[in-house]
């Protein structure tokens, strides 16, 4: 597979300025970073078709629940939407204009379709600016931290001085179990920024339970209750106090599936993209050589790969290695 060779701007450097989101169009999927001193402190996915939280579409009310104002709407491509405040008075089969609240999360045996309103007078956007208004469009992220971001979610663990977090998905909540050595108050107040860094690096919303070490002294549960909370200043959530097992319940609000989600019922599609990633980031002449797991190849589509093709401006070949990790592709040049 050949293309011609194409000239695109680098970023290679990007200025320091300060905190701001960077949005890297992938293939298969679109990324967002939100950096701040140079490093990534938060991060979002987005695949194609899929609606997103502050999406306006317009849907056909299929489904009406009696005396309610909630019901089941479809869009034009046929995807469905548990929709609220519907109008008084209004029947099955009328246009809706509905903005998407949250969306749909895929689950091992079942789907959860998306969430949202019915708004009067807004006209339907689907382009609306994401992640925020103000992000930045970049060709390529700065180096390594795509990367960082993407490996943390994968393993769902994050370390931290004397020990780790490690983030479990399941059908009723994100669960953040905190493992290491030392006393418990210390291993607690030493896990609390890394809690604060994985609900943001992982973009997890709705419940989330933190399993801390069991702490006796009220006093002491007081403290861990404190640096948690100062630590999680600016992200909108509702907490409970630590109690004698050391448990803390969190709940933010849920746009979407979290990168851990998607690694949970997604890791062979998470694993794809960013093999060809690896595959676009590669320098120098050649052709482009992507070794990767069968189930990998699998899941590559061809109009990815020639999409890859252009973009590099080489040629493109792949290869199966069932020796080879999802997550650890070879990307590497070779003789066209």
């Amino acid at each position: 597979m050949k293309r011609g060779r194409c000239s695109r701007r680098r970023d290679s450097q990007l200025p320091d300025r300060g905190s701001e989101w960077l949005v890297e169009d992938g293939i298969g999927e679109r990324r967002a970073l939100l950096i701040e001193n140079g490093e990534a402190v938060a991060a979002k996915l987005l695949w194609p078709g899929e609606m997103r939280a502050g999406e306006i579409v317009t849907a056909q009310l299929v489904a009406k629940r009696a005396g309610k104002g909630r019901g089941t709407a479809r869009t034009e491509c046929g995807r469905e939407i548990l929709v609220d405040q519907l109008p008084w008075g209004i029947t099955e089969g009328e246009k809706l204009t509905v903005l998407i609240t949250r969306a749909a999360i895929a689950e091992r045996g079942r789907l959860k379709r998306a969430q949202g309103r019915v708004v009067d007078g807004v006209p339907k956007n689907e382009a609306a600016p994401w992640p925020t208004p103000d992000a930045r469009q970049v060709h390529r992220f700065p180096a390594g931290l795509w990367e960082d971001a993407w490996s943390a979610a994968s393993s769902g663990s994050i370390a931290f001085p004397g020990g780790e977090i490690l983030c479990s998905v399941t059908p009723a909540m994100t669960v953040i179990d905190v493992d290491g050595e030392g006393g418990a108050r210390e291993l607690a107040l030493a896990a609390v920024p890394a809690i604060a860094r994985a609900l943001r690096l992982f973009d997890i919303g709705g419940n989330i339970g933190v399993d801390f070490p069991s702490i006796e002294a009220k006093a002491d549960r007081r403290a861990v209750d404190e640096a948690l909370g100062g630590a999680l200043g600016g992200f909108s959530h509702e907490r409970t106090a630590m109690n004698g097992f050391g448990f803390v319940q969190i709940v933010a609000r849920l746009e979407g599936p979290s990168l851990l989600h998607r690694f949970w019922t997604s890791r062979v599609g998470m694993c794809a993209r960013m093999a060809l990633r690896r595959a676009e980031m590669l320098e120098g002449a050649g052709a482009a050589l992507l070794t990767v797991h069968p189930a990998l190849k699998a899941k590559i589509r061809d109009e990815w790969l020639e999409v890859l093709a252009r973009r590099a401006g080489r040629d493109v070949r792949l290869e199966t290695d069932p020796g080879l990790a999802l997550e650890a592709p070879s990307a590497q040049l070779v003789a066209p």
